[in-house]
């Protein structure tokens, strides 16, 4: 990935987090928002496959750690603190890729629906309640 292109990509991010109503983006000030151009192998691992293979490092989109508010307690609370984790290299995949002509309108629209799903997970949704909402 290159500057340009981790550039490119963060400008949409704000973008995105700037449309948000301030109740949500207000999460974003307790909740870090990290982004990284993929995920670690740490985090790959978490999610190896069923045959025992890992995921290519551009399958995964976003990543939700912790707990979510619906299932906190006040001992959990003192635990490593929540994050939102989102991918570039898999947003942009999955959006196909900087190359076409709505090629950026496909990546905004890829990171709008990953944010909106990890942000649903800290609130405590998963995967079947997001994917009923389109944020799956």
């Amino acid at each position: 990935m290159t500057d340009e292109d981790r550039d490119r990509f963060d400008a949409l991010l704000e973008e995105i987090i700037g449309a948000l109503p301030p109740g949500i983006a207000k999460l974003l000030d307790v909740v870090p928002l990290i982004v990284e151009d993929y995920p670690a192998p740490d985090v790959l691992e978490e999610f190896r496959n069923e045959d025992g293979t890992l995921p290519e490092r551009d399958e995964l989109c976003g990543l939700h750690s912790g707990i979510a508010l619906t299932e906190r307690s006040v001992e959990e609370s003192a635990e490593q603190p929540n994050g939102i984790y989102l991918y570039r290299e898999g947003i942009i995949a999955q959006a196909g890729g900087w190359d076409g002509p709505e090629a950026e309108e496909a990546i905004l629209d890829e990171i709008e629906i990953t944010l909106l799903h990890e942000i649903g997970h800290e609130f405590g949704l998963d995967e079947d309640d997001l994917e009923r909402l389109g944020y799956a």
